[in-house]
């Protein structure tokens, strides 16, 4: 076994996906359980959906797993079970007035449960990591030792009882349906179908490509979002209104997953763009247009400069 830091990594182990080996009925199922599984998430979207997205947090979150020798899809993970976490906790402090008899018993409530929210966010941080490399990669798991050490270099006390009551805490709270598919997997399939239906980009450098920009994504989730709500609109001062409508575009992950398909093609080779745009558009039924809109928004905090919206005027 080779050793990196304090976790060991299988020699032969690679985190990146094998292309090719996917049967077309197999394909199919898996991207109309994904499909499904999107819409029956923004269906039942609640109000405080990427409360827990804060660039800072997401940072913390990659660093950790990149301390930790995590996989990109751990990392992924780990933010959406802290977001999913997140929404909970919020709403049972919403809740916790109007499920006591007096408003100062409620107030009294909710401030605690307030409190606990603050001073055990670390804690529940890393808790989702610690699910997530579970999820993720079996022989590379976070233990509560390695844990309770980063935690303690934090100055924090916490004890190996309670780090694990902490996990079962979010296990307990999103009642145990924790392994939910990333924009990561929704990537990788849409790849795996682009390669069958005679893409001509390969999959592998289009993949490496993919996971960078979704990273730059996550980090500039906000930027890149407000860029894309106002080039929809064609408005630069959207109303409270738009913002919140705009919110199931900022939590589709099947429109986000073909935006960076997109972007990566036009990244790496922009003579194939049009075709890979034609190929989701196919595969997805989201429009060319929608396709368009996304990869320029993410390429105008990429680069700058040259996007795909710019160079169809020319």
């Amino acid at each position: 076994m080779a050793r990196m830091g304090s976790q060991a990594v299988p020699r032969f182990y690679s985190s990146e996906p094998l292309f090719g080996g996917v049967a077309p009925e197999v394909m199919e199922a898996s991207l109309l359980r994904l499909a499904a599984e999107n819409e029956r998430y923004l269906s039942e979207l609640p109000g405080q959906a990427g409360c827990c997205k804060e660039s800072r947090t997401v940072e913390f979150i990659f660093l950790l797993a990149e301390k930790w020798h995590l996989d990109h899809s751990a990392r992924y993970q780990a933010v959406e079970l802290l977001e999913r976490f997140m929404i909970k906790q919020v709403e049972q402090i919403c809740k916790s007035p109007s499920e006591n008899m007096e408003s100062t018993k409620g107030g009294s409530s909710r401030s605690s449960l307030k409190e606990q929210m603050y001073d055990t966010f670390v804690l529940r941080l890393v808790s989702c990591i610690q699910l997530a490399s579970k999820l993720s990669l079996h022989y590379n798991i976070v233990n509560s030792n390695t844990a309770l050490k980063f935690l303690q270099s934090l100055k924090y006390s916490y004890t190996k009882q309670e780090l694990l009551e902490s996990e079962l805490a979010v296990l307990e709270t999103l009642q145990f349906q924790i392994n939910v598919s990333t924009p990561l997997a929704y990537i990788e399939l849409l790849l795996e179908v682009l390669g069958h239906n005679g893409c001509l980009l390969p999959a592998k450098p289009l993949h490496q490509m993919c996971v960078q920009l979704l990273d730059f994504l996550y980090l500039e989730r906000e930027a890149i979002y407000d860029t894309l709500l106002k080039t929809a609109i064609e408005n630069s001062t959207p109303s409270e209104l738009q913002i919140a409508k705009f919110l199931v575009v900022k939590e589709d992950f099947m429109l986000l997953a073909v935006g960076i398909i997109s972007t990566s093609a036009f990244v790496l080779n922009p003579e194939h763009w049009k075709q890979v745009v034609e190929h989701l558009n196919c595969i997805t039924g989201i429009t060319s247009q929608s396709i368009l809109e996304f990869s320029h928004a993410v390429l105008k905090h990429v680069l700058g400069s040259t996007t795909p919206k710019q160079q169809r005027r020319k």
